[in-house]
């Protein structure tokens, strides 16, 4: 059976169907694809292409083809054109749970050349008018839940024009806030036509900030075509280093069904979501509302699902399911997961509640670089569970000391990344982009070694930063909240072990002289500014 080394090198070689070459970007020599898409249009006009009937959006009742689903992406297109003038650059941001909406969103706006900013669900209402004010969106599409925590404070964003409302029995009474189904009136096959460039921003993901502000990190069309071909390569490379195993399926004769389960503001449901999924004529399966393990398995029963990736914390929430044995699991073949630390436990779990399993996978990657940079998976996951693995072939990785000098095989250091995936800086901040570009190599703020093969193992970071239950969760952020209590004196936050969610927060504070405070007033605090993931669970 050849490694994935010997199979990269047949796939990546002079002639060969993912061959690489050296090519400047952005006045650098890169590592790129020779045949590749040159903008995420190209993605939907393929799909139209094929001319697949098959359903590629399930969500609820509601089943939408492939057919149909490019052609109402066009409409969102024409409507946000022509009707509200917005063109290549503009930013259109999208507030909401996951739903078709969010995905006709994001085509709509990047087949124009405009920016789709992905604003988390989870935040509160600070934190939706910074993205909103910061990205200088136009536009917002939001569902109704989140759409209340502003609607009071819209004025405090002069610059946003239309709001459309995906969902709501009421009639909004601001004038701004239209219906969602207004972007869908002139649907069609025609793609729009101007022009975009390779380097031309596509996404602004928001990821927490250190000053208490988060940073939004810009995906090239270059950076996620780069991942789409990544994943394309990774699942044929899978299927020829681990022929009885399979890699993971992507098109085929049999459409391949993946339970989408990762937010869409995260890399992870986006990038490697419902790009992955136009692309590979993927069958994208979301649960309504927020992640239930019982509802995920009567979705993988009905739907028959054959691909699942998500976070370790949603994985255990169901292997540890009481019910588990009660579904019929045996259509998954492919386990994935990311986000936060996983170990041969997991796999062992994984193998017990899906009987079918042929191939389990982890991957290492950030928002900074457009989502995954190492893969690991078959084989050689099941040989080295703990490492996250090699790096992808259009992607470099080295591991430095605090000088920023290379450190040998089995030496800990800061993991740094090169690529086309990598994000060309952070919207508005060129100071923090100075931060962690250099050279062109992104210094992740994770600490790890390699080994003799070149397999990445990440041990620490070296950041102030938890990560919980897939969510980056920065210290100093928490703590810069505390302290405003008028009866916290100081306060520091550090992250604690957690079986499932890998961290979680603990915050020890000091009160002022004289002046006590409960675990439920502090937790209380953090809440009513920042996102709930971030509230502490453990107070001292």
């Amino acid at each position: 059976m050849p490694t994935s080394a010997e199979v990269q090198a047949q796939l990546t070689g002079p002639g060969g169907p993912f061959e690489v070459v050296t090519e400047p970007v952005l006045g650098r020599p890169m590592r790129v694809y020779k045949q590749r898409l040159r903008s995420l249009r190209e993605v939907p006009a393929l799909a139209a292409a094929r001319g697949d009937e098959q359903p590629h959006i399930v969500f609820g009742e509601r089943r939408i083809g492939f057919s149909e689903f490019v052609s109402a992406a066009n409409g969102v297109s024409r409507s946000l054109s022509e009707g509200f003038g917005i063109g290549r650059g503009d930013r259109v941001a999208v507030l909401s749970a996951n739903n078709p909406e969010w995905c006709l969103t994001f085509w709509g706006t990047v087949d124009l050349g405009a920016v789709l900013v992905g604003l988390n669900g989870w935040w509160k209402a600070d934190e939706i008018l910074f993205g909103l004010q910061d990205s200088g969106a136009r536009v917002l599409v939001a569902d109704a839940a989140r759409l209340a925590r502003i609607a009071d404070r819209l004025s405090e964003c002069p610059q946003l024009e239309t709001v459309f409302l995906v969902d709501g029995a009421q009639d909004p009474e601001d004038a701004r806030v239209q219906r969602f189904a207004r972007l869908l009136a002139e649907p069609g096959p025609e793609l729009p036509s101007g022009p975009i460039d390779e380097d031309d921003p596509a996404v602004i993901f928001y990821t927490s900030g250190t000053t208490g502000r988060p940073k939004g990190a810009v995906s090239t069309h270059r950076s996620m075509v780069a991942n789409l071909q990544n994943t394309f390569y990774n699942a044929v490379s899978g299927s020829l280093a681990n022929p009885d195993a399979g890699g993971p399926a992507v098109g085929g004769q049999s459409q391949a069904v993946s339970l989408l389960t990762s937010p869409l503001f995260h890399v992870s449901g986006c990038h490697s979501g419902i790009v992955v999924g136009l692309a590979g004529g993927v069958r994208l399966v979301m649960p309504t509302g927020r992640f239930d393990p019982e509802d995920a398995m009567r979705l993988i029963e009905r739907e028959r699902v054959s691909v699942w990736a998500a976070v370790p914390t949603m994985v255990w929430r169901v292997v540890e399911h009481p019910d588990r044995h009660n579904h019929d699991l045996s259509s998954v073949t492919t386990v994935a997961y990311g986000g936060s630390p996983s170990a041969g436990e997991l796999q062992r779990r994984v193998k017990e509640t899906f009987p079918s399993v042929r191939t389990l996978g982890n991957a290492y990657g950030l928002t900074e670089s457009s989502s995954v940079a190492t893969v690991n998976y078959g084989q050689e996951f099941i040989d080295r569970p703990e490492s996250v693995g090699r790096p992808l072939p259009v992607v470099e990785i080295r591991v430095v000391d605090d000088k920023g000098n290379e450190q040998g095989i089995g030496q800990l250091g800061e993991v740094c990344i090169r690529g086309p995936i990598v994000m060309p800086g952070y919207w508005n901040r060129p100071d923090a982009t100075a931060e962690v570009l250099r050279d062109g190599w992104l210094f992740t703020g994770d600490l790890g070694y390699l080994d003799e093969d070149g397999y990445l193992y990440i041990t620490d970071r070296a950041k102030d930063m938890i990560i919980r239950g897939g969510e980056n969760v920065y210290c100093v952020e928490i703590e810069n909240r505390l302290v405003e209590h008028p009866s916290i004196a100081e306060a520091a936050v550090v992250g604690i072990p957690h079986p499932t969610l890998g961290e979680e927060v603990k915050a020890v504070v000091r009160p002022e002289p004289g002046a006590t405070v409960s675990a439920d007033e502090v937790r209380a605090w953090v809440k009513k500014t920042l996102a709930d993931f971030k509230a502490p669970a453990h107070v001292e």
